[in-house]
């Protein structure tokens, strides 16, 4: 049985919900499909963003659009020589998709090369993780990069009035509220979780705790948009900053558990790490980061114990505001001032004219000596101890 999330796959753009960045009229895609049905020109991309966005969807709908041949590959399974048998077979240039292409090593990757190079393929690769850092820069060189982003809650509710539909049933408005949030913008998520449910239950209409089994997660009345999202993420930061490490660990496992995005409550970690941890441990903006770096790559579940590993180390941190404090200061003298005049003695001087109009005149490299401008020239934004 072919299951719902393939079942409701769009077809067209008109059917395609989400990235109106990249398919809204007169957006990148439709203006290449239209240049491409005139002179049968289009371009190799890379489409990166998060799962269930809609990546191997655009992907084929291009491939549909454009009236090519397309071969659909996953990097996990596929080698490049299976690549190039199926071009071997092809009359005209089809569309090569490869899914998962940041698993495809360097040697895999540089045998894509040829093909890209001397137009045998229109090759699109789609990837969860940054290209930067997972495609080799002369791969990257010949296509670009399309930045797909998570679906919104009015695009994931387009999806499920369309899945609902499809199963002939409704659904209670609180168990409407929870697989949105518990989607967390993933299309593939809300369709497979909205078929499961569907199969548990003889009613017509999906309650919460439908939703909860076909999850296996409770519902904790946690709305990303409302107030307790935000009285959460206070309490979070709050115990933080007071070295609760307890709490701040209790208000982390409420996040999990309600289905926040990892990425949101590591990006918080990574501010946090310079705005109250600053320079009594610089190390923090460190750790911070490779948290968030480990939320990328794992994702839940395992995640969850790379962000109780940062919480607890930024809980028990020193703290020290100070260079937050200052940047908060100089930026209220940029508002009150605007743009001072540079004192003259530290200008660039790179023509004899600039030198002769007294440029860098008398610069010296001494650290009793004031850069700011004169208006500011007593003022002291970082307060050292």
């Amino acid at each position: 049985m072919i299951p719902l999330a393939e079942k409701l796959r769009p077809n067209s753009l008109g059917e395609y919900f989400g990235q109106t960045h990249l398919v809204a009229p007169g957006k990148l895609i439709p203006t290449l499909i239209t240049q491409s049905k005139k002179n049968g020109y289009f371009p190799s991309f890379i489409l990166w963003g998060p799962p269930g966005v809609g990546k191997t969807t655009l992907a084929r709908i291009i491939a549909k659009e454009i009236d090519r041949e397309f071969f659909e590959f996953s990097a996990v399974s596929a080698s490049a020589k299976d690549i190039q048998k199926a071009l071997s077979g092809s009359i005209t240039q089809p569309v090569v998709f490869i899914d998962e292409i940041h698993r495809f090593n360097k040697a895999q990757q540089d045998k894509l090369l040829p093909f890209v190079e001397k137009g045998e393929m229109i090759f699109i690769g789609a990837t969860t993780e940054n290209p930067s850092f997972e495609v080799i820069r002369p791969l990257l060189s010949r296509t670009r990069v399309l930045v797909l982003q998570e679906l919104q809650e009015q695009e994931l509710e387009q999806v499920l009035e369309r899945g609902l539909g499809a199963i002939a049933m409704s659904i209670t408005a609180d168990a409407r509220q929870f697989i949105l949030v518990a989607a967390n913008g993933d299309a593939r998520i809300l369709l497979t979780t909205l078929e499961i449910a569907s199969n548990l239950t003889k009613k017509k209409e999906l309650s919460v705790a439908d939703i909860e089994s076909a999850l296996q997660r409770r519902s904790l009345g946690f709305d990303k948009q409302g107030e307790e999202h935000y009285n959460i993420i206070s309490a979070f930061i709050k115990s933080m900053r007071a070295s609760q490490t307890d709490a701040a660990v209790y208000y982390l496992a409420r996040m999990i558990e309600a289905g926040q995005d990892p990425l949101y409550i590591a990006r918080r970690m990574v501010i946090f790490a310079s705005e109250d941890i600053g320079m009594a441990q610089p190390t923090a903006l460190v750790v911070a980061n490779e948290v968030f770096r480990a939320c990328e790559v794992i994702g839940y579940p395992e995640c969850a114990i790379n962000l109780s590993h940062g919480v607890v180390y930024l809980s028990e941190a020193k703290k020290d505001r100070r260079s937050y404090d200052a940047l908060m200061s100089a930026r209220a003298d940029v508002s009150t001032h605007g743009n001072l005049p540079v004192p003259m003695n530290i200008r660039n001087a790179p023509t004899k004219l600039m030198k002769g109009l007294g440029y860098e005149k008398n610069y010296e490299m001494y650290d009793d000596a004031s850069y700011l401008p004169e208006k500011l020239n007593k003022k002291i934004y970082y307060k050292k101890k």
